[in-house]
Parts: structure tokens; C-alpha cells; sequence
């Protein structure tokens, strides 16, 4: 599980390799991600948009940007927290994510929080350190 906390805003995520969805012989590997967006301030906050930064094993860079999450723009009043499942495809059996979520305050105030850098690593894959 990887975390990290902004402005009272606690992102948690917990990447999975989804086995049946990939093709590694065809250099397919497909791998999902929950995230838990748990609001501790005293405002409540919405969800307006998300920025992803994927980088594959080879280095290679892809970003995505959107309204929401999975179609959503969730509101989460204090105390409240929202959790979703999205996946992610590479080309390559391991790589990197990191990103952050724009956010509204109730007082109308824009701001953005961290989604915490993940790894996706193959169970199996065995690790090499240079």
C-alpha cells in the first residue's frame, strides 16, 4: 500500500497484476490499481480532475490528464472517503506511476493533492540492481 497525505486529504493505493488480462508474450501486461481518497480536513472537497505520469521500464513516458475519476467526480464532506479500481496497460512487465487529483474546497478554493509514486513489478519478475 503506498500513501501520501495533503492538506488533511489522505490518497491510499494498492496496485494488482491482473494475470488474465495480460499477454506477455505479446509484451501486454495489464495491471489494475485501487485507490481510497479519505477526506480528514473540516471542508469538504470534490474530486475535479486527475493528472497520471506512467513510465514503462524502458523509460518511456505517457501522461494522462481528465475530468474525475472512472466517469465520477466525487464529493467528500469531512470524515467521508471514496474508492475506485482503474487499470493501466504497458508494454513492459514493470513500471512507475505518480500523479495528483485537482480538488475544490467547499470555501471555493482550488488546490492539488498527491497520488502517492506506485510500482508495478511482477510478482515473479526477479529485481536487478545496478
Amino acid at each position: 500500500m503506498y500513501v501520501a497525505v495533503t492538506r488533511q486529504i489522505e490518497v491510499s493505493v494498492e496496485p494488482f497484476y491482473i494475470a488474465e488480462r495480460s499477454e506477455p508474450d505479446e509484451n501486454r501486461y495489464v495491471w489494475g490499481y485501487r485507490v481510497t481518497i479519505a477526506n480528514h480536513s473540516d471542508d469538504a472537497v470534490k474530486l475535479l480532475s486527475r493528472y497520471w505520469r506512467i513510465t514503462d521500464g524502458a523509460g518511456r513516458v505517457e501522461e494522462v490528464r481528465g475530468p474525475g475519476v472512472v466517469g465520477e467526480q466525487p464529493e467528500l464532506g469531512p470524515g467521508d472517503s471514496y474508492q475506485y479500481t482503474s487499470g493501466c496497460p504497458l508494454t513492459t512487465p514493470s513500471g512507475i506511476m505518480v500523479g495528483n487529483y485537482t480538488m475544490l474546497s467547499g470555501r471555493g478554493q482550488m488546490f492539488d493533492i498527491d497520488i502517492p509514486a506506485f510500482s508495478l513489478d511482477l510478482p515473479a519478475e526477479k529485481r536487478t540492481f545496478n
